[in-house]
């Protein structure tokens, strides 16, 4: 069953997003982003390749003939095609409709109250569903 982790009260949900890829990326997991627009699909890959000057995370757009060789997905159709399902990043305010498919899942909730708002449901409704869920609050210690 698909692992969800929480991770809440994020500043910064594309940097974030972009460090957790780099961590994927050094584990030697595959890692699909889900952004919630077309441009913010365009920002996560501006950060991708500017989060740091010795780091390099190999990305492509969902859809792009290299997405089967390559570790790092950028999507922003829920509906896309993708090439592998070990992690979704999701940041999102929706239910990521491919959800079960992943192996583990990262909901990014950011300290907008309406984000949080939709991140609440959402734990509710896995919880419901009985999915083994995880909670890490940013900032907390």
């Amino acid at each position: 069953m698909t692992r969800i982790d929480f991770h809440t009260n994020i500043p910064d949900k594309l940097s974030y997003a972009c460090r957790l890829a780099r961590k994927a990326l050094a584990s030697r997991a595959r890692v699909v982003l889900l952004a919630e627009d077309a441009a913010q699909a365009q920002a996560l890959d501006q950060a991708l390749w500017t989060l740091s000057e010795t780091d390099f995370l190999p990305h492509v757009m969902a859809g792009d003939p290299l997405a089967a060789h390559t570790p790092i997905i950028i999507a922003h159709d829920d509906a896309a095609e993708l090439p592998h399902h070990d992690m979704l990043v999701n940041l999102t305010r929706a239910t990521p409709a491919q959800l079960a498919r992943f192996q583990r899942v990262f909901e990014i909730i950011s300290t907008d109250e309406s984000d949080a708002a939709a991140g609440r449901k959402r734990y509710v409704a896995y919880k419901q569903q009985s999915y083994p869920l995880t909670h890490f609050v940013a900032g907390q210690s």
